[in-house]
């Protein structure tokens, strides 16, 4: 079997002993990055096509019949169009329940730096402020705790609940709104969307980017958010109204946001967030909460299950 990785770049270079479990399945070709003009004459002749974010479409699949099968590196299955692979009969599957302790922790990591500025504490300390002090402490901008706090969480699948745990570690009331309507976990409050929105101090998102989630977070929902409250997207960049959230913290509707995924990726040099005023606000990650090496492992495990299932 001809096995063809089409942005194995985004796998990282310290998942090479992982990445030779496929050698074991027939012959592998590995692109590092393959942009859109390249991509059918990569696949032409491949038996299966493992992908992250290259998007395969139904032309590119009718003109591989030999195609066996789809392997996506993720979770999410947007960049495949699904519809066509069913008629055709090609096979497509993702990768379920690799990151949740990694987009869990990447979650909270960005909201504890931003929340208690451990940057401008940091820095601080680094130039010499702290030494010339006259006092032992410098509070500066000061900093809140997550205990006490309500934290909302939008989409309560893996990823969701573990971080639902987690805040309820911190001393936090959880509530969650399901995007789906599916999901139920009695530990934690279900709300409407409005009651997350007017209520919680902090909003984690964690939902798919779907025709229900798209842009579900705009103008409306960022005014009924507390001017003090911090919005988290480690979820998916399209589910946020980028133009609308710029304009939410330079009109001091929300305290502040954490920020690993884009509508567009890598950022384009005229996104809406290059007009945030106050930098100190944002806080961004170039979508890499799903990447600890652990997950990228449990990953490629996953993903080679799924390719040798191609060959049955």
């Amino acid at each position: 079997m001809k096995i063809v990785f089409l942005d194995a770049e985004s796998l990282g270079n310290d998942v090479q002993t992982e990445l030779q479990q496929f050698d074991q399945l027939g012959e592998v070709i590995h692109y590092a990055l393959t942009p859109k003009e390249e991509t059918l004459s990569r696949i032409k002749d491949a038996d299966v096509i493992v992908t992250n974010k290259v998007v395969i479409t139904e032309e590119m699949m009718k003109a591989c019949p030999q195609l066996k099968g789809i392997a996506i590196t993720a979770t999410g299955t947007n960049n495949v169009d699904l519809e066509a692979a069913k008629a055709l009969n090609i096979p497509v599957k993702n990768a379920v329940n690799y990151s949740s302790e990694s987009v869990a922790q990447q979650t909270f990591a960005m909201l504890l730096s931003l929340m208690n500025n451990i940057h401008e504490y940091d820095e601080f300390v680094k130039d010499n402020s702290y030494s010339n002090h006259p006092s032992f402490t410098w509070i500066g901008k000061g900093f809140q705790e997550i205990n006490g706090k309500t934290f909302g969480i939008i989409g309560l699948g893996n990823i969701g609940k573990r971080v639902a745990e987690i805040a309820t570690a911190f001393g936090a009331k959880v509530i969650y709104y399901s995007t789906s309507g599916v999901a139920r976990d009695e530990r934690f409050t279900l709300v409407d969307k409005d009651t997350l929105f007017k209520t919680s101090d902090i909003i984690s998102i964690h939902s798919p980017l779907n025709e229900a989630t798209k842009n579900i977070i705009s103008v409306e929902e960022l005014k009924m958010m507390k001017s003090s409250s911090i919005l988290l997207n480690t979820g998916r960049g399209g589910i946020v109204d980028e133009s609308a959230l710029v304009d939410a913290l330079n009109e001091n509707q929300i305290a502040g946001t954490c920020v690993d995924v884009f509508t567009v990726e890598p950022m384009e040099h005229d996104s809406p967030f290059k007009n945030v005023k106050d930098k100190s606000k944002i806080l961004y990650s170039p979508h890499i909460a799903w990447a600890s090496l652990e997950a990228r492992r449990k990953l490629l495990s996953i993903t080679s299950e799924n390719v040798k299932s191609f060959m049955n």
